[in-house]
């Protein structure tokens, strides 16, 4: 089973566990919008482009919806089975899903008053560095000044180039890939001055 798939099968154990009325970290998403949100994303090919093509939004909005509207059992099962048998995504499913499975699974677990990072092993920890590579230019392009990312074992990444001050984000990939995907809860230790520390943690991170 891929890592993607893991995930996929804890994030559907943590959307049971609260309940479809529960908070996420997706804005004012509850459980049931996440759940519609990954179906229509996987399963509704006409409207998953309005996720990224703001023409298209009015339509998305108005499927996922109708799908949130289905029973929440069902709307878990269709999370747990993934992309039907004819998308596209089927054949892609452990790289395309990898953050997106890894990062919603957090939304729901750290949106409760009270959570802690769960360990994870050191393979999945370098499946998520890969990831996360690719993807930061982008996150932190915001940024007034240098961006660099570090793990414990002094793996070390260039975010965004900007001037000769520099703030350093350390923290294990899961929680650095966590940030980048805009998430403000999450556990780093971060060096620079002060002002320039407070910039980068308030830029939209968006991606």
């Amino acid at each position: 089973m891929s890592m993607a798939q893991r995930e996929r099968q804890g994030l559907v154990r943590a959307m049971a566990a609260v309940g479809p009325d529960a908070p996420t970290l997706c804005g004012d998403w509850t459980v049931r919008d996440l759940a519609a949100h990954l179906i229509v994303r996987e399963g509704r090919l006409d409207a998953a482009p309005g996720i990224m093509l703001k023409p298209l939004a009015g339509y998305l909005d108005r499927v996922q919806a109708k799908v949130a509207r289905r029973p929440f059992p069902r709307l878990l099962e269709e999370v747990r089975t993934g992309p039907p048998i004819w998308s596209p995504m089927k054949l892609v499913d452990s790289v395309i899903n990898l953050t997106e499975m890894f990062v919603h699974h957090e939304d729901v677990r750290r949106a409760a008053t009270s959570w802690e990072p769960r360990e994870m092993s050191a393979a999945d920890e370098d499946r998520l560095w890969k990831a996360l590579r690719p993807m930061v230019r982008m996150a932190y392009r915001k940024a007034p000044v240098t961006v660099v990312l570090a793990t414990p074992d002094n793996r070390r990444l260039t975010a965004h180039t900007a001037g000769d001050r520099t703030v350093v984000l350390t923290g294990p990939p899961s929680e650095l890939l966590l940030h980048a995907f805009g998430r403000d809860e999450v556990r780093l230790s971060v060096s620079g001055e002060p002002d320039d520390v407070r910039a980068v943690l308030a830029i939209d991170r968006s991606v």
